[in-house]
């Protein structure tokens, strides 16, 4: 039998980076935050990024979803590169392929729950009905019942806050969501309800990439990817998640120690 490695190697590339640098000018020194990375995710996979406070993690996800511009080198989308395209041409790029969630979850305070998710997607499809169905079916997953999707945004928890979120990430049927610490600012209960909502939509296929600093966290991946001074130095495949198992936890814990984390 091949390993989860040579299964997914098998696949299909999703995003490749190739030589990728992200360099800022701070007080007249340039910082350089992303040197030379090469990488590779594959459709369905569930990676997360790893590393200390300011290894570049947060650059590297605003990079590979094209809301930040690499210094250098190339970012390529399931064959097509997307690393030189006109800040126009990229927003259309993130509004049809990629979902977003965050730390902060950026909800507009004067609409609805649901009015929230719909105005996302009424920037990719202009059928509200079929945006409704879509929405209401994505609520019913993540447990967000109607009395709720009526409220608006201060009316609710924050772990409910977090899962709208996910809903209006995944409206469009991104290809690739995009995690930003989504459980930073959660307790414990209602930061595993979240982890338990995205293993959910990536054992139906879906592809996330996740920053997190968070152990809990990084046990859902298939694989980590450590980042320290802007490169990549290790790699971690778990293979798919299964709740209680010691020896994921273990291997984890292994190699974040020869990471230095």
């Amino acid at each position: 039998m091949n390993t989860w490695k040579e299964q997914m190697e098998a696949g299909e590339v999703l995003l490749k980076t190739e030589n990728l640098s992200r360099s800022f000018s701070t007080g007249g020194t340039m910082q350089h935050v992303l040197k030379n990375i090469d990488l590779k995710l594959y459709r369905g996979e569930f990676t997360v990024i790893m590393g200390a406070s300011g290894a570049g993690k947060s650059t590297l996800l605003y990079a590979l979803s094209g809301m930040d511009t690499p210094t250098l080198g190339t970012i390529t989308f399931a064959g097509e590169t997307i690393s030189g395209l006109r800040p126009d041409r990229l927003a259309v790029f993130r509004r049809r392929h990629c979902g977003f969630v965050f730390q902060q979850i950026y909800l507009l305070d004067e609409m609805s729950v649901m009015d929230n998710v719909l105005v996302a997607g009424l920037l990719v499809n202009q059928d509200r009905k079929a945006l409704i169905r879509r929405a209401e079916e994505l609520f019913e997953a993540v447990d967000i019942p109607e009395e709720t999707r009526r409220k608006f945004p201060a009316q609710i928890s924050g772990g409910e806050a977090q899962r709208v979120g996910i809903v209006r990430a995944l409206i469009n049927s991104p290809e690739i969501l995009f995690a930003d610490e989504p459980t930073g600012a959660l307790n414990s209960k209602t930061g595993l309800d979240v982890l338990d909502t995205l293993t959910a939509f990536h054992r139906q296929g879906q592809s996330v990439v996740m920053v997190t600093h968070d152990m809990r966290s990084a046990r859902r991946a298939d694989r980590i990817l450590y980042l320290k001074d802007g490169t990549v130095t290790g790699e971690c495949i778990l293979g798919r998640y299964v709740h209680g198992d010691q020896e994921r936890h273990e291997k984890l814990s292994a190699f974040l120690r020869e990471m230095g984390w």
